[in-house]
This record gives structure tokens, C-alpha cells and sequence, in this order.
């Protein structure tokens, strides 16, 4: 049996932080990636100390998401040394939103590798000059 690639690795370790998610609308992981070696992580939750989408219900804006949640993305971003971002790869289990998008994209983030897509059409605009792969469970498997 072959051994998997780096991004097919890291990518099964964003859907294990995914586990960690309080929302149950979605559970997205988030594992940012240098050199090979993680340097932070992030789940989709509540805000410290507030209630959780678990205990207290979603709170869903007119759009229909819950705003609840601080999402993985910016969850990995905020516990990772913001010198260590610029040049990194985000690896999440779904398609940044276009707010996670521009977080990853100021903070430095080089490429972005995502498993499912929640395609926007906003991405394009903020995701310039940053290498983005969609890697769908099928492909990876098969690779």
C-alpha cells in the first residue's frame, strides 16, 4: 500500500480536529501547515466562554449561516505565531467562506487545500496569488 501524500495526510488530520467542532450544521477543521510541520489548528466554536451552538441552539442570520461560531480558519489563525503564517498551508476540510478567505489571505497563507467544496463567488477576488487545490475524498483516495 502506497503511502499517503503530505496534503492527503494533513487533510485527514483537519477532518480528525473537525471532530472538535460545537456546531452541528458543520463541522470544518482547519491545520495550518509549514515545512511540514503543523503549527496550529482550529475548529468551528463559540467564543470562550459563551454558550455553544451545542447547548444554546445556531444563530442563524438572514442568509441562513450560523454566526454563532468563530470558524476554523480564523480559529487556526488566531492560535498560530503570526510570523510563522506567511509562506504556510491551510489545510480545511471545506472551501474557505469569503471572510476566511480574506483572514488566510492577509495573514500570509501561500496555499490553501480544501476537501469539500462550499464554493462562493466572492473567492476569486480575495484568493489572488494563492495556490488553491480541491482534493475531494474520491481523489484522494485514489491518488
Amino acid at each position: 500500500m502506497a503511502r499517503k501524500s503530505w496534503d492527503e495526510y494533513f487533510l485527514d488530520i483537519a477532518d480528525q480536529v473537525s471532530t472538535r467542532s460545537t456546531c452541528p450544521r458543520l463541522h470544518v477543521g482547519s491545520v495550518i501547515v509549514k515545512d511540514k510541520h503543523i503549527i496550529a489548528t482550529g475548529y468551528n466554536g463559540s467564543i470562550h466562554g459563551h454558550d455553544h451552538c451545542d447547548d444554546g441552539g445556531c444563530l442563524i442570520n438572514e442568509a441562513g449561516r450560523c454566526v454563532r461560531t468563530v470558524h476554523a480558519e480564523v480559529n487556526s489563525v488566531l492560535h498560530a505565531d503570526r510570523d510563522s503564517l506567511k509562506g504556510a498551508t491551510a489545510y480545511v476540510t471545506h472551501e474557505p467562506c469569503e471572510n476566511c478567505a480574506k483572514t488566510l489571505a492577509q495573514s500570509g497563507i501561500a496555499r490553501i487545500v480544501y476537501r469539500n467544496a462550499y464554493p462562493n463567488k466572492w473567492n476569486e477576488h480575495f484568493l489572488k496569488g494563492i495556490e488553491v487545490i480541491h482534493l475531494p475524498v474520491s481523489d484522494a483516495r485514489n491518488n
